[in-house]
């Protein structure tokens, strides 16, 4: 009797399942190759994560067996950034496939949010306890040693970062002065949720300045996926319709948008686009 064939479970339940996961079980890389499978669908998800566990053999493969996490940190930057050559892009910081895993991973350049990942996920499978920072303007991972608390910036080669660095970094970023205090706030770990918001939501305000409305939508899309609770989410990618002249899709994210944020200061602008959206569609029919 012949064997039925499980049926492929597709990029977007394969995300879904991931995400429900505890934090500490999600895997980081997979989640952000299954979203990056969104914009190259040939991608072959399992080929990349087997790059980057061959990644994580090599550099381990250098260092002795008894080096510290210190001695480990040290060898990670030095493996990914002098000696395999990743980098940051900065000609042209704003190309979206500086966000893809995929890309950074083939061109070996992107920004402080996907060279981080990279970091985190060759250094977990090298047994580092290494977690994000949603640190403002640029996001950083950090560390906890015996000696302390390391910060590191993986888009600047993976330098540690002290206290007065980051007060520096965010002086300059916010103006007026800052506090120790205020900087050690601002140093709690992101949830791998978090670090997938954050890196959807760069993607989203890239293809909304290009004025790609498409490919914003799917981004849009998985991040309302991510975060359902985000009313911010769902009136964007309502915009986004309405931009594509998908007029129904549009009124009805809008109009679900005025439930969830009866409140919000946008309210005036958009009844009045659902005003308009319930004319066109009773048009339609």
């Amino acid at each position: 009797m012949p064997v039925t064939p499980e049926p492929v479970q597709s990029p977007e339940a394969r995300f879904r399942e991931l995400i429900k996961r505890p934090d500490e079980a999600v895997d980081l890389a997979e989640a952000a190759l299954l979203i990056a499978k969104s914009a190259y669908p040939d991608l072959d998800v399992g080929r990349y994560l087997a790059r980057i566990e061959a990644l994580a053999r090599e550099m381990r493969a250098r260092v002795p067996e008894d080096s510290t996490e210190a001695d480990l940190i040290s060898a990670l930057s030095r493996f990914l950034f002098e000696e395999q050559g990743f980098g940051p892009n900065v000609d042209d910081y704003y190309d979206p496939r500086n966000s893809y895993l995929n890309e950074v991973l083939d061109r070996r350049e992107g920004i402080p949010i996907s060279l981080s990942i990279l970091y985190m996920e060759v250094g977990r499978r090298v047994g580092l306890p290494l977690q994000g920072v949603s640190f403002p303007g640029h996001f950083l991972v950090k560390c906890k040693l015996a000696e302390g608390m390391v910060i590191l910036d993986p888009y600047c080669g993976g330098i540690s970062l002290s206290l007065q660095d980051l007060q520096h970094r965010l002086r300059e970023a916010r103006g007026g002065e800052v506090s120790r205090a205020i900087v050690a706030g601002m140093l709690v770990s992101a949830s791998k949720k978090d670090i997938l918001a954050r890196m959807l939501r760069n993607l989203k305000a890239i293809y909304l300045e290009q004025k790609d409305y498409a490919r914003a939508l799917s981004i849009i899309d998985w991040t309302v996926v991510l975060l359902p609770g985000e009313a911010g989410e769902v009136r964007d990618r309502g915009l986004a319709y309405l931009k594509l002249e998908c007029f129904r899709a549009a009124l009805e994210d809008l109009e679900r948008y005025l439930q969830m944020a009866p409140a919000a200061e946008d309210l005036d602008e958009i009844r009045g686009h659902v005003v308009g959206l319930r004319r066109s569609t009773a048009r339609l029919n």
